[in-house]
């Protein structure tokens, strides 16, 4: 026997979708599981509900599979007979299935009824929508609403309204009504004072921010690069975004080397971010194709992809300014001292055991009884021989009658040849009785110097600078233009990584020793820095995974784009760079605290 199927789905205006398939089988199943031959999907259906069969006379025989019976012609029933001729209807859930003969094929009618369809006929006058205005109507009202209220009224407030001078510091606030519904977020920390005073930033309706209005306000900011240089260096703009970079220019928009490129405002009060990795590598992975005359190393990810670090250094004595190290050579230092690390760290040595005997110190030398941290936390204060080193290396010559000391002046050969002098002419300083030990005479605990022998004889200048006077204990003997006894002028940069910012306070847990080799250094002619394999025990890329000892690390970390004012460069007033707090003396400590530092010797 042939089944006739077809499903009536009513859509939601009311239409009827109806679909047909015809079964050549002798027995239907319905239920709510997907492989019957008709599928019911509702849970008042069980998985297998009913069985159609043909029977004999051309009727059809309905048995109930489960243990829920069916409506048949409105009557509960779990087994009964259907004369097609006459035709039936068989109830599950809220499926109606109508049995009729067409022709030689049985038709099985299948449509969904509201079980409340009743009720909802008897609601239906309440509804509002008998009472208002069409749906097209609504649109149309709420639309000029929106045009009004968002549109019309801002702009006839600011055509109208008196004109406000931009005012940066945000107290002289607008007048422009309802404009907050244009912003698309709340200024960043930094400008957050500017959200009552868009004609700071805005200067012109309906234009984008300029590179002027930036630089007003942030004038001593750098470029990373002229701008020229940066065009070059910039790779190709897709098709997308030079499309896009079109339509903004006709719009106003500063092109893709302008401020607004990189900062974009209204993404709430939080700090803006800098550039990721990607925005950075983007013109600096392959720099060398673009820019051939380039001296910078490709470079995209510090943990994979970074040129070797290189120093600021002194490569030659008396040097008039410090050379950058070339690539692959070991730099050595030529700073015209002699300064042994690891004689003086040795916990063991004599240095160690003088240490423990002075009071200033009381145990073996460390780092810090030599470098001083900055007011800033992140250089180091400058070594000076009165504060670090006069303590054991003293330049006391003798006593003064009625209680003192006399030493010799550091810093200026003038002054320790008249010092000298002085000590030569003047009659002999008086000694303790019994052999002298270091430790005993001076400020600081120093010891005694011996400048020779005879002690009342004239101890010249140069017997002083010579090879094993008291000055070459520490300075490179040398001569002058005209062959006096000179000493290496002392060359030591303010600050080694010039293009980095490192931050010694944020790695106070790690050992000095960790990334500086003092330990074992024998010569001051070794240049103490850690090289790129020491950085990337600890800091990777910024895509490597963060675990207690890998930091991921992008170059916003240790480089600044605008060059000289970044955040952590020395040039610039507030925001860009807060130096320590100057000196609590006159107008000119306010001034020095705005002009350039020297930097912090990293």
């Amino acid at each position: 026997m042939t089944f006739l199927i077809r499903t009536i789905d009513m859509t939601a205006s009311g239409r009827a979708i109806q679909r047909e398939r015809v079964s050549e089988a002798s027995s239907l199943t319905v239920g709510r599981a997907a492989e019957n031959d008709i599928h019911l999907p509702d849970l008042a259906v069980e998985q297998h509900h009913i069985r159609i069969d043909a029977a004999a006379g051309g009727t059809v025989a309905v048995t109930a599979l489960g243990t829920l019976g069916f409506g048949l012609d409105g009557v509960v029933a779990s087994e009964g007979a259907i004369d097609p001729r006459i035709g039936g209807e068989i109830a599950l859930g809220s499926a109606r299935l109508a049995v009729a003969r067409e022709g030689e094929r049985i038709a099985i009618t299948i449509r969904q009824v509201a079980e409340e369809e009743g009720k909802a006929d008897a609601l239906r006058g309440f509804a509002l929508a008998s009472v208002l205005p069409s749906k097209r109507a609504m649109s149309w009202i709420f639309a000029s609403a929106i045009l009004l209220l968002l549109l019309m009224v801002p702009v006839a407030s600011h055509l109208l309204r008196t004109p406000v001078k931009p005012d940066p510091t945000g107290r002289n606030p607008g007048t422009v009504l309802l404009d907050s519904a244009w912003t698309s977020g709340a200024l960043s920390l930094k400008h957050h004072s500017l959200e009552q005073n868009c004609e700071s930033c805005h200067v012109n309706a309906f234009e984008s921010v300029q590179d002027e209005t930036c630089l007003a306000c942030h004038e001593e900011t750098g470029d990373h690069a002229a701008k020229s240089r940066l065009a070059r260096g910039m790779p190709e703009l897709s098709p997308g975004d030079a499309i896009q970079w079109r339509i903004g220019a006709a719009l106003g928009k500063e092109g893709p080397l302008g401020c607004v490129a990189c900062h974009s405002e209204h993404e709430g009060e939080v700090r803006q971010k800098p550039g990721d990795e990607a925005f950075c590598g983007n013109c600096h992975s392959k720099l060398d194709t673009r820019l051939t005359d380039t001296a910078l190393a490709n470079a995209h990810d510090f943990g994979k992809a970074h040129p070797q670090f290189r120093p600021l250094y002194f490569a030659s004595f008396g040097a008039a300014k410090p050379v950058r190290a070339a690539w692959g050579t070991p730099p050595v230092e030529r700073s015209g001292l002699k300064f042994p690390h690891d004689v003086h760290m040795n916990a063991r040595g004599g240095a160690a055991r003088m240490a423990v005997s002075l009071g200033r110190y009381g145990k073996p030398l460390d780092c810090k009884d030599c470098h001083v941290l900055t007011g800033d936390k992140i250089g180091f204060k400058p070594v000076e021989m009165e504060q670090a080193c006069e303590a054991c290396h003293s330049l006391v010559s003798g006593r003064i009658a009625g209680g003192g000391f006399t030493k010799l002046r550091h810093g200026s050969l003038k002054h320790l040849a008249e010092d000298l002098a002085r000590i030569s002419t003047g009659p002999r300083p008086a000694l303790a009785p019994g052999r002298q030990r270091p430790g005993q005479l001076g400020s600081a605990s120093p010891y005694r110097a011996d400048f020779g022998r005879p002690v009342r004889a004239y101890v010249g200048i140069s017997r002083a600078l010579s090879v094993g006077g008291v000055c070459t204990e520490c300075h490179l003997p040398t001569t002058g233009p005209t062959g006096q006894a000179d000493l290496m002028p002392v060359n030591l940069p303010d600050r080694f990584l010039t293009a980095g910012y490192f931050n010694h306070e944020a790695h106070k847990a790690q050992k000095c020793t960790d990334c500086h080799a003092a330990d074992t250094s024998k010569a001051a002619s070794d240049l103490l820095l850690p090289d790129l394999k020491s950085c990337r025990s600890c800091h990777l890329g910024a895509s490597a995974v963060k675990t207690k000892k890998i930091v991921p690390s992008d170059c916003a970390m240790c480089h600044a784009y605008h060059v000289p004012a970044g955040q952590w460069q020395p040039k610039g007033p507030s925001p860009h760079y807060r130096p320590p707090p100057a000196p609590a003396v006159k107008p000119a400590a306010v001034k020095m605290a705005k002009a350039p530092k020297k930097g912090w010797g990293s």
